[in-house]
């Protein structure tokens, strides 16, 4: 069908996607353009312009990656954000798939309702109540910690403790975004023909061996989907979650590389530098994402984009 005839039949959807498309390329793209700073010894006050800023600041080639690339606290940063999206992979990633197949599976219809709902609840929450949450619960004034306090025994804060710092951040995430992470699978499992766990049932398969080899195989191609989209947001661990328990337990175990660059870019007004470090941030997430889509092909999946 020629262009022209395709464009026609679909001009009503063509004008709801404009607006989006829009805001797309006015928020994502075209502040793309600013990278040209890292390049730069950006100075923002040369003019009230920010355009005219970037034109007269002058030009220092790669030094601010060189600086980047020999700055120890910036591989700090990458350390704590890689261990962290590896702890999240494992502990996190999974949860969500396995609390859609009891739910799906297990549960009667007005319990699944009321699971549901409350395994919805926290992802409204802002990360500044999800953290006043576990202060008031695991923090050296919580519940926790006074009831042992009251037994007896000694206290603890694991709001201030670096040694578990991960795993505690890992939990509020499992805590605030783990239900909503369930619609995606159950979406999934609506696609599954009711007949083929009849046909099952008639094989002589108890409820394990029909969510083994009925359930999983259907969830197979949108757990391969966000697995891609997870490892290419593997460099984005949660700045806002980060940031504010950052001061708790020191940069040595929460710096982070958005953190690391709001630090330098916002705090310190090195805009070359935090720009830098952002370029390397995406082109690194970038293989990340092409790399685990030709896995997922090899692996018989299509991922993000077909082959």
């Amino acid at each position: 069908m020629p262009l022209r005839v395709r464009l026609r039949r679909d001009r009503v959807l063509i004008l709801m996607t404009l607006p989006v498309v829009l805001l797309v390329l006015v928020f994502n793209y075209l502040p793309i353009l600013g990278n040209v700073v890292a390049f730069q010894d950006y100075d923002p006050y040369i003019s009230t312009n920010g355009v005219v800023s970037i034109l007269e600041s002058p030009w220092v080639g790669g030094e601010q990656f060189q600086r980047l690339f020999e700055d120890s606290a910036f591989w700090d940063a990458v350390t704590n954000t890689l261990v962290l999206f590896l702890i999240q992979l494992v502990l996190f990633f999974p949860i969500p798939i396995a609390l859609a197949l009891v739910i799906n599976s297990v549960l009667r219809p007005r319990v699944r309702a009321v699971a549901q709902a409350v395994l919805y609840l926290p992802h409204f929450f802002s990360w500044v109540l999800v953290i006043t949450v576990f202060q008031q619960i695991f923090g050296g004034a919580g519940i926790i910690a006074q009831t042992l306090r009251q037994r007896g025994y000694e206290g603890f804060d694991l709001m201030t403790d670096p040694a578990v710092f991960k795993f505690l951040v890992t939990f509020e995430g499992v805590w605030k975004d783990a239900g909503w992470g369930i619609i995606v699978f159950l979406a999934a499992l609506t696609s599954v023909s009711p007949d083929l766990y009849e046909a099952a049932a008639m094989d002589g398969a108890n409820r394990w061996r029909r969510m083994w080899h009925v359930t999983l195989p259907a969830l197979r191609p949108v757990i391969a989907l966000l697995l891609v989209l997870r490892v290419g947001d593997a460099l984005t661990v949660g700045f806002e979650q980060i940031l504010l328990q950052r001061d708790a337990v020191g940069p040595g175990a929460a710096e982070v590389l958005d953190t690391y660059v709001w630090w330098n870019g916002v705090r310190n007004q090195d805009f070359s530098y935090a720009a830098a470090a952002g370029i390397v941030k995406g082109v690194v997430s970038l293989g990340l994402v092409l790399a685990a889509n030709k896995i997922a092909h090899l692996m018989g999946e299509q991922g993000v984009y077909k082959k």
